[in-house]
């Protein structure tokens, strides 16, 4: 059965679809932008029809570019974003809750005293970025109508009629039994959420039903969660390597095997990926705002886009004494304080534009340090080296700040949208059962290897800058 498929990756700011020959790569690509509502009191939102049009525009655009049929259809979905649809008609009772969204805090507020018996049944702190606070919020304040669910289960149904989520999708609700890989019936309790009819859970990469949404009759046989197909893409298959996209957020996922790790460093405990019925497991964790911290600075004027952060970066020797805690929708892990806003300091009547990005680099760099210390902590051993992704590795800049400050090799990934190259192998993997995930994987190569350039004292005294400018954030929450 061996022939293209078609990739789809259903992001935050747009759905880049991929149609991905095992022999001659990628045939066609297409792009449709999401717009999401940034509204204030860190409301983040979508209209679910502009989600699903973008995953149809996206697809046939590729389509169209490739000029030949595919033999499957594979999805990747952004993870924790929730709404409330109508089974019956496929039709949304309220706009989707983006992942960003933090006005699940109330719900979160009242199961403090539940936060440790959640993290140890699912894995997952408690915090309104993953999906059952978000539920649960809907469930209270919106509708108690229909079903409420993460995005993908209702792209899946508006696509083949099925109602399904994929496990890997599943361990981002709060609501999955970590160990044994099925719903939580105490954890649904909790959220106050027993009586919800909630999707089948599926593998990664098996047949989930037949669309037409595209023309032609494909079947949907890959489906997973955003960052895991980059992990999965990355060919991080085993424990000891992590790769980090930087895209919207920032993301590092380090592997920890077929036995569930619950992260005592402030990382989220989740699966990988079920294949074949068995599940791999991985260590999370996530900086908030990564590619929309520097669109922030693209909006003040500071830069006309993120192709201009080597330039204008490079225009100085240093941040010139500026720190930036780029917390703009929150600190996330290992810290979970998406109460905090973020923090400039050090300016004065010489900084220019170019401190400004530099110690932007160094605090989105500096995040993505506390995050793989925090895995090497949780695994045992410090991480051979990093694996990365995402539209932001393109700045040398950024990842040269990123192998300062971590003291390790960072490999940029050649391959630009991993995220759809996953899922293009599991679909691949659901539509032809006898292939090994290693024969299903693209080949990966690095497009460069950025290696430390800064002794390591010198990366210790500028991580410290940062942890202090951390710590007074914390300290004046605290008041």
């Amino acid at each position: 059965m061996s022939g293209p498929v078609l990739a789809v990756d259903q992001g935050t700011s747009g759905t880049k679809a991929l149609v991905i020959c095992p022999e001659r790569g990628v045939l066609g690509t297409g792009f449709a932008a999401v717009r999401p509502r940034h509204l204030p009191g860190g409301l983040v939102e979508v209209d679910p029809a502009g989600l699903y049009d973008s995953v149809v525009e996206a697809g046939t655009r590729a389509l169209a570019q490739a000029g030949e049929p595919v033999v499957a259809l594979g999805l990747a979905n952004q993870g924790e974003t929730v709404l409330a649809w109508d089974p019956a008609t496929g039709r949304p009772l309220t706009d989707a809750l983006v992942w960003q969204d933090r006005r699940a805090e109330s719900v979160c507020a009242g199961l403090t005293a539940h936060a440790d018996e959640l993290r140890q049944l699912t894995g997952l702190p408690l915090d309104p970025y993953f999906a059952a606070p978000k539920m649960a919020w809907i469930r209270r304040h919106l509708t108690t109508e229909g079903v409420v669910t993460t995005s993908d289960a209702w792209l899946v149904h508006r696509l083949t009629g099925a109602y399904v989520t994929d496990a890997a999708t599943a361990g981002r609700t709060q609501l999955l039994d970590l160990d044994r890989v099925e719903w939580s019936p105490r954890a649904l309790d909790l959220y106050g959420l027993s009586g919800e009819r909630l999707p089948r859970l599926v593998d990664a990469a098996e047949l989930v039903g037949v669309t037409t949404a595209f023309g032609p009759e494909i079947p949907l046989t890959g489906l997973l969660v955003d960052q895991q197909a980059a992990l999965l893409a990355q060919r991080v298959t085993a424990p000891g390597g992590a790769k980090c996209t930087y895209g919207t957020g920032a993301f590092l996922l380090a592997h920890t095997g077929d036995t569930p790790t619950r992260g005592t460093s402030g990382l989220a405990g989740c699966v990988a990926w079920r294949l074949g019925g068995r599940t791999a497991y991985c260590l999370d964790g996530q900086v908030y705002t990564a590619a929309s911290a520097v669109r922030w600075l693209t909006d003040l004027g500071v830069i006309k886009s993120a192709a201009d952060l080597d330039t204008v970066g490079g225009a100085v020797p240093d941040s010139g004494g500026v720190t930036f805690v780029p917390a703009l929708a929150g600190l996330a892990a290992p810290w979970w304080r998406g109460d905090l806003r973020g923090s400039l300091t050090g300016l004065g009547l010489d900084t220019g534009p170019g401190h400004l990005v530099r110690a932007l680099c160094e605090g989105l760099a500096a995040q993505v340090v506390a995050l793989a210390e925090a895995a090497a902590t949780d695994l045992g051993d410090p991480l051979d080296v990093l694996r990365v992704d995402g539209g932001l590795t393109r700045s040398a800049l950024l990842m040269q700040t990123q192998a300062d400050l971590l003291q390790r090799p960072v490999e940029v990934s050649a391959l630009p949208d991993a995220t759809a190259l996953g899922v293009g192998a599991l679909a691949r993997l659901g539509a032809e059962p006898g292939l090994t995930v290693t024969e299903a994987l693209p080949d990966w190569k690095p497009a460069a290897v950025y290696e430390p350039r800064i002794p390591a004292d010198a990366a210790a005294e500028r991580l410290a800058g940062f942890r202090a400018a951390v710590a007074t954030l914390l300290d004046g929450a605290a008041v």
